[in-house]
């Protein structure tokens, strides 16, 4: 065989593929960052009638801009608005309680909102409201979440996810104090709807995004 064949072979068999698997590398490392707020969330993604999470999916069709979220923190949300008013930014309960995550005005006015009405017309300022919220909640309740998360009341195992969907129901404290007599203090909204059943409804969310803050800024135009 000819010494040039030989190279030739060699070339073929080893360099090539060697090549094809460093380009493959390079393109995996450089791959650019999902921004969510590129995707809408559809009812594909969550079984609303129970507020109920798919399996992880990591398919994403830019086609439709679709993004398949399974548990994670944006499930999570749009779980909790889709039960307080099936996600509708311009909802005013009978109680007054407002926009997609239904707010009441005492909670804004802690978050540093005093206009109601400019929040109800404004999507974007609700989205950071309920991520400050969750944020506050979550320093409120850390060391709550540090001792129960695991444990179970009343049949329910504790999570984090489940911790914080009460205290947007029912606020941090009622959530403390419901944890720290084991379920024997719960609390109901004007509705009915007691802590117990958003621990269960919300359990299981991936909330580690959520980083606990004292006083968290929403900043806004």
């Amino acid at each position: 065989m000819k010494k040039t064949n030989i190279y030739k072979t060699y070339l073929f068999y080893f360099l090539v593929p060697l090549l094809m698997g460093a380009f493959l590398l390079i393109s995996f490392l450089i791959q650019p960052k999902i921004n969510y707020d590129d995707y809408e969330v559809t009812s594909e993604l969550i079984d609303y009638t129970v507020c109920q999470k798919v399996p992880p999916l990591k398919a994403i069709d830019k086609s439709q801009n679709i993004l398949y979220l399974g548990n994670s923190y944006i499930s999570f949300k749009e779980a909790v608005a889709f039960k307080e008013s099936q996600g509708n930014y311009s909802a005013v309960n009978t109680l007054g309680y407002l926009g997609k995550y239904q707010f009441g005005v005492t909670t804004l006015d802690l978050l540093g909102i005093n206009k109601p009405n400019l929040f109800l017309k404004t999507p974007a300022l609700q989205e950071k409201a309920f991520l400050a919220n969750v944020k506050r909640n979550k320093w409120v309740l850390r060391r709550d979440i540090k001792r129960f998360v695991g444990k179970k009341i009343e049949g329910i195992r504790i999570t984090e996810s489940g911790i914080l969907a009460a205290a947007h129901l029912a606020g941090p404290g009622n959530v403390k104090r419901y944890l720290r007599t084991n379920g024997a203090k719960d609390s109901k909204d004007a509705y009915g709807t007691d802590i117990l059943t958003y621990m269960e409804k919300f359990s299981g969310y991936d909330t580690s995004f959520v980083k606990a803050q004292k006083n968290p800024e929403i900043r806004f135009p």
